[in-house]
Formats: structure tokens, C-alpha cells, sequence
């Protein structure tokens, strides 16, 4: 077949009209179309007026070798890439060897576990949190009445951080190997929708990422793999032999026992500051990354699809409008959105008794009447959290403290009007716009709860955004703090093999280690990882 890319088409156009336009391109009659299937389906909304969707067509054609010679320098036609996942090995009939661990059950751990079932090695799940169900609750418990539990919520349980995010399944990692795909079907396997599989920026929602993470478990079980929900690694054992080499021995868990481990992948998130200090002070190799730190800023959803879609605003092939935006600040601090729901909320992602952490979430049909972002700046450990492995912890830990405090210690989040902002004041009135964050936001000044230099930098930005954006600062836009989980604080190096740099054995992965920074990208790492460590099972003893 041959792949088709960048056809674009008005919004109004028929099926009809898109076989026509694919012939039209591959200069063939109507009559040597065989077949055509969308690869890929995205929007082009530079022109209000005029907006397109844009696609990557599959088509089969009557003499493909004709058609690939008359186009042999054109990239938008090409052979269709082969994007069916291989297994780089199996288990041995008969395998005895150890089982390997997986340290999390967020989507990096998720497809890692997955892959490594798939391939015959019966791993054994490690989650500090609860099974997603049980899970559930406890969040709305933080959310509806202002308990948290430490070991259950929006960062720790099955499913991950993830499972309560506007479920983004878009990347722009490399991937030549096409192993996201591999993630969009094992996901379509277990529940999602198909039309992942063909959107330009395709996502799910938390309620069916719930069942999903659930169908992914009874597959991963099926084949042999262990769960074992609520149970914390509370210590690693690690042996210097007498060749100077530190090997993984295995495991102290928070159940009183000790599990025997010579292979696991640390996929444990970026939010398990207390593994993170564990490992550090096992001398496993560690240091501090950049990340960003900010508040999350909400608009009705009505003025973000008028602001990109203009009078097409409200089409139901468009959906709910996004944005993405930058500006680089006279401070030399960049401003970004982040994260960004359409039609979704803000909600309450602490893990930390004491903290207030804000993150976005949205439905599939995200048809909530806000949208929101989070409104970032970067930081780095070499200017703002220098000295130690594990400082940018400390450095997020004390504005999620100053948080809890300015939005009245009971988990209430400190919020603030865009005009108040701007003016240098507190607010002490919300216009029309209904923040959606539970279980509720207290009206103050955000200089009491970030660092001078991102409310400096967010007050630079926002003008320019509202060029960019129309609306975006609108005086009664609300922003509410903080927004600190953007990423890992840490890096867990790794080498080449995807090991430990000073701890054979160790595997880290995903977000939390520091090599993704979303669901799909931390699911393609744990696939990567999970190859490694079985490539390394597998071989010969």
C-alpha cells in the first residue's frame, strides 16, 4: 500500500470527495482505487476562514509500482511503514530463570508488565496504591471532602498519574520502530476507542482509562503476571561483590517481606519522592533535572474554540479547541502552556499530607464548560535548586507548602483573578469565570505561594498570550496554584543496556526516572525497557 501524508480537504467535504482528492494526487482514474483508509486525521485552523482537516492516507491502488516510480521524490508518498510490533524474543519453554519486577503500575509500568507477560517472563507488579476502583474513591475523597490518602490518589494507584489527566495519547518523541502504535492497540484491546488510532492528537478521558487499566491487568494476569496492590518497596538490596560490582539482590516491601529480585524497572513516577531519597541514599547514581513550576489558568471552553476555530467554533469534526504557547521573557525565563484539557477541570493532585499541587483532567467527550492549562515557567537545578541530587524535591515541596497555606490549609487551592494578577493585588471576587477546582479555591495573592521570578515572568507573558490567544488574559481568567508536578525532578540515569549507570539490574524508566514526559511516551519507554531486561533473561546460563 502506499501512505499518503498532508491531503488536505474542507470541513464540509463527503467521502466522495476524499477518494477524488487522493486520485487527484496520485494522478490515477477513479477506477485504479482499490482501497483508501485513514492513517491519520488532524486540522490545519491557521486561516479561521478557510479551516481544513489534513490526512495520511493507506491506499491500494491497481499498480502501486507505478505510481512510487512517478513519485520516487515526493515525501508525501511513500510505502506504507510496517508498523506491526515484533517481539525481540521470548521466554525458553520451560523458563525457570527470575522473574523480573516492575516497580508501578502507571502506563510506563503498564505496557512494561504488558510486554513482558506477552513474551512468556510472568512478571511480578509492585503498586504502592490501590487497585484503580478502589482508587477512584479515594481521590473523590480529596476532591468532595478534603482527605487525603498519602498511599492512594491522583499520583499513586493503579493506572498512574494518567489515570486522572485529560488521557493526552500524542507524543513528539522518535519512534522508528512505530512502538507507539503498539501502545494505541494494546489500548483499542482493552477498551479505547478506535479512532485513537487515526486522530492527529488522539486522547481517552479518566473514565474509560479506568476500565482500561482494569482490561490490562486481566490480560497481564491471564499470562501469568502477579499484582500486588498496596505494597510500597521500602528498601533496595544491593551487594558489592568482590569485583567491585553492585548487583540488585532484591527487595524490602512495606508487607514485612523481602522479595528476592535480581531484574526490575523502576517505573515509579514522578511524584515518589520517598523511593527517590531510598534510592539516593543506596548511592544507586541520581541527579537533579529541570523541570517547571506555575499555576493552572482556566477559560470558558467557548473562548478558546472562538479564539482557534472562529466561525467554524462548535464544529463536532473540529471538537473542543487547544492551544499551545510560548514566550521567552526579558528575565530569561521561558513561559509555557502545559498539560493543556480541553473541556475538562482543574483538580487537587496532592500526595503529601500538608500540600496543595493542582493538574487538568478531562473527559473523552471533554464537554465541561472550562478549559484549562498549566501556565509554566522553567527552572533548572544548575540556577535555581543547585547542590544536591534531590533539591528540586525541596524546591517543590516548599511552594506546595505555601500553598496549603494561602489557600486556608484544608486543601482549598490559592486562586487569583487574571486582572488582580496583573495589577499587583489580591482578589477578593471571581467575575465570570467559575474556577473548577474542588474541593474549592481561596481567593488571594499567588506572590505568597511561587517564587518572584515565575510571577514576574507569568505577568511578561500573559499580553503576549492574549495577542496570540484572543481572551487568554482576560481580567476575569482564573489562576490557580500550584502546578509543580510538571515533570521529574530526578533523573535515575541509565546506560545504553537501559541500566542503572552504577547498579546492574536496576532499570529505570518512564517519567518518574526521567525519560518521558507523558502517557504515551512513558509507555513506549517501558516497551524499550522491557526489551532490554528480557533480551537479558533470555540469554543463555
Amino acid at each position: 500500500m502506499i501512505r499518503l501524508t498532508d491531503l488536505a480537504l474542507p470541513l464540509d467535504h463527503t467521502p466522495a470527495d476524499l477518494e477524488r482528492a487522493a486520485c487527484d494526487r496520485l494522478g490515477i482514474a477513479i477506477g485504479d482505487l482499490a482501497r483508501i483508509t485513514v492513517a491519520r486525521r488532524g486540522n490545519d485552523a491557521r486561516r479561521k476562514s478557510a479551516i481544513k482537516l489534513v490526512y495520511s492516507l493507506d491506499v491500494e491502488v491497481r499498480d502501486e509500482a507505478d505510481v512510487l516510480a512517478r513519485f520516487a521524490g515526493d515525501p508525501h508518498v511513500r510505502p506504507t511503514p510496517d508498523t506491526a510490533y515484533k517481539f525481540v524474543t521470548r521466554a525458553p519453554e520451560s523458563y525457570d530463570g527470575p522473574r523480573p519486577v516492575v516497580i508501578g503500575a502507571g502506563p510506563c509500568g503498564l505496557l512494561a508488565a504488558l510486554v513482558l507477560a506477552q513474551m512468556g517472563f510472568r512478571p511480578i507488579i509492585i503498586e504502592r496504591g490501590k487497585a484503580v476502583r478502589e482508587r477512584t474513591k479515594d481521590t473523590w475523597g480529596l476532591w468532595r471532602r478534603s482527605v487525603l490518602d498519602p498511599e492512594s490518589n491522583v499520583q499513586f494507584g493503579e493506572g498512574g498519574a494518567g489515570t486522572f489527566s485529560d488521557g493526552k495519547l500524542y507524543s513528539r518523541i522518535k519512534d522508528p520502530r512505530h512502538l507507539g502504535r503498539k501502545v494505541l492497540t494494546e489500548f483499542v484491546k482493552a477498551g479505547a476507542p478506535d479512532d485513537i488510532l487515526t486522530e492527529a492528537h488522539p486522547h481517552i478521558g479518566t473514565f474509560r482509562l479506568v476500565t482500561m487499566v482494569m482490561s490490562i491487568r486481566e490480560t497481564i494476569e491471564k499470562l501469568g503476571g502477579e499484582y500486588r496492590f498496596q505494597t510500597r518497596v521500602e528498601d533496595f538490596e544491593i551487594e558489592t561483590g568482590e569485583d567491585g560490582v553492585r548487583r540488585l539482590m532484591g527487595l524490602h516491601l512495606s508487607t514485612g517481606e523481602f522479595l528476592p529480585a535480581s531484574h526490575v524497572i523502576m517505573a515509579v513516577g514522578h511524584s515518589a519522592r520517598d523511593t527517590f531519597q531510598v534510592l539516593y541514599d543506596r548511592g544507586v547514581y541520581i541527579e537533579a533535572k529541570p523541570f517547571a513550576v506555575g499555576v493552572r489558568i482556566e477559560h470558558p471552553q467557548s473562548w478558546i474554540d472562538k479564539a482557534r476555530y472562529g466561525p467554524s467554533a462548535g464544529n463536532r469534526l473540529l471538537g473542543a479547541a487547544a492551544y499551545s504557547i510560548s514566550h521567552k521573557c526579558t528575565n530569561g525565563r521561558v513561559v509555557y502552556s502545559f498539560c493543556m484539557c480541553p473541556g475538562g477541570r482543574v483538580v487537587a493532585a496532592a500526595s503529601e499530607e500538608g500540600r496543595v499541587v493542582t493538574n487538568g483532567m478531562s473527559q473523552y467527550s471533554r464537554a465541561e464548560f472550562n478549559a484549562n492549562s498549566g501556565l509554566v515557567v522553567d527552572i533548572t537545578p544548575e540556577r535555581d535548586y543547585p547542590g544536591h541530587p534531590l533539591a528540586g524535591i525541596a524546591f517543590q515541596r516548599k511552594f506546595e507548602e505555601l500553598a496549603f497555606r494561602a489557600g486556608g490549609s484544608n486543601y482549598r487551592a490559592p486562586g487569583q483573578k487574571v486582572d488582580d494578577f496583573l495589577a499587583r493585588r489580591p482578589s477578593s471576587k471571581l467575575g465570570v469565570v467559575t474556577p473548577s477546582y474542588q474541593p474549592g479555591v481561596h481567593l488571594t495573592d499567588l506572590k505568597d505561594c511561587l517564587p518572584d521570578f515565575v510571577i514576574e515572568a507569568i505577568r511578561e507573558a500573559l499580553p503576549v498570550f492574549g495577542r496570540q490567544v484572543p481572551g487568554y488574559d482576560h481580567p476575569d481568567a482564573v489562576m490557580t496554584g500550584v502546578e509543580t508536578r510538571t515533570s521529574s525532578p530526578v533523573r535515575i540515569t541509565r546506560g545504553r543496556d537501559f541500566q542503572s549507570l552504577n547498579t546492574p539490574g536496576l532499570y529505570p524508566a518512564g517519567e518518574g526516572a526521567g525519560y518521558a514526559g507523558g502517557i504515551l511516551s512513558a509507555a513506549v519507554d517501558g516497551i524499550r525497557v522491557a526489551e532490554a531486561l528480557a533480551l537479558e533473561l533470555a540469554q543463555p546460563r
